[in-house]
């Protein structure tokens, strides 16, 4: 097994001298083997720093990190808590965030008065569209942004489109909401409280499962209501499209001024 002097594993950990002392004295890091004045580390110590700088990078608390340690020292399986834990902070979404200037951002949406653009672009972070990243904006789903600027090409005002995003949000926590409560009442609430590495598994496992469930029974729901909808709100104008369309097959059709 190999031994390393204190700025020997910090060096190979990727972390710091300070780092090593902090964790030590938190009680996250044994004590090296001391020979005369030195501490030794070893291979053991190396993978504890590696775990510890993982779960600090996943938001972890010290707190926390400490009873994770404690439940590895007793032969729990940690993975299966971090299993969780990615299942849970996982995004539902596989689409890239992408990044935009905000030239970009004006030409995507050509035609828009330029004293709508500052108001537009604040509106847009405060819903979550756009995030700011130095000179640019991180746009976490551009497919949003894509049906924003079409919407405004088609004819619809901006602040209409950011209005119906805000709205279709809120619908769309409501939907999130309903679904999470149903899990929890039906699966969680009714699992042994005395949580062990099974039933963590099992909790993960039915988060898993909702992913596609919920897409599943969203998407007709929302196909049908946008059937309905269309049909209700534009039958008259179908109904004037199938009359031209006679008129024309018997020449009776309007002129066009």
């Amino acid at each position: 097994m190999a031994e390393y002097r204190i700025d020997e594993l910090a060096q190979v950990a990727g972390t710091t001298v300070r780092n090593i002392r902090a964790y030590q004295d938190r009680g996250l890091l044994p004590p090296p083997r001391l020979a005369g004045r030195v501490g030794y580390y070893d291979d053991s110590h190396l993978a504890r720093l590696r775990l510890i700088g993982k779960l600090l990078g996943r938001g972890y608390t010290f707190a926390v990190i400490k009873d994770l340690l404690a439940a590895w020292e007793q032969g729990r399986d940690v993975s299966e808590v971090l299993g969780m834990e990615k299942v849970l902070t996982d995004p539902w979404s596989d689409e890239i965030p992408g990044y935009v200037t905000r030239e970009e951002l004006i030409g995507s949406f050509g035609g828009v008065a330029e004293t709508e653009i500052p108001g537009a672009i604040e509106r847009a972070v405060e819903l979550g569209l756009l995030e700011p990243a130095g000179d640019r904006f991180k746009v976490p789903s551009p497919r949003l942004l894509h049906v924003g600027a079409e919407l405004v090409a088609a004819g619809v005002p901006l602040p209409a489109v950011l209005d119906i995003a805000e709205e279709i949000r809120r619908d769309c926590e409501m939907i999130a909401g309903r679904f999470v409560q149903l899990v929890r009442t039906h699966v969680f609430d009714l699992l042994n409280p005395e949580l062990d590495d099974a039933d963590i598994s099992e909790r993960a496992a039915v988060v898993r499962r909702m992913r596609p469930l919920v897409q599943m029974a969203v998407e007709p729901f929302i196909a049908r209501a946008m059937e309905t909808q269309i049909q209700h709100a534009l039958g008259d104008q179908l109904e004037q499209v199938l009359e031209h369309l006679r008129g024309l097959t018997t020449g009776t059709a309007p002129r066009s001024p």
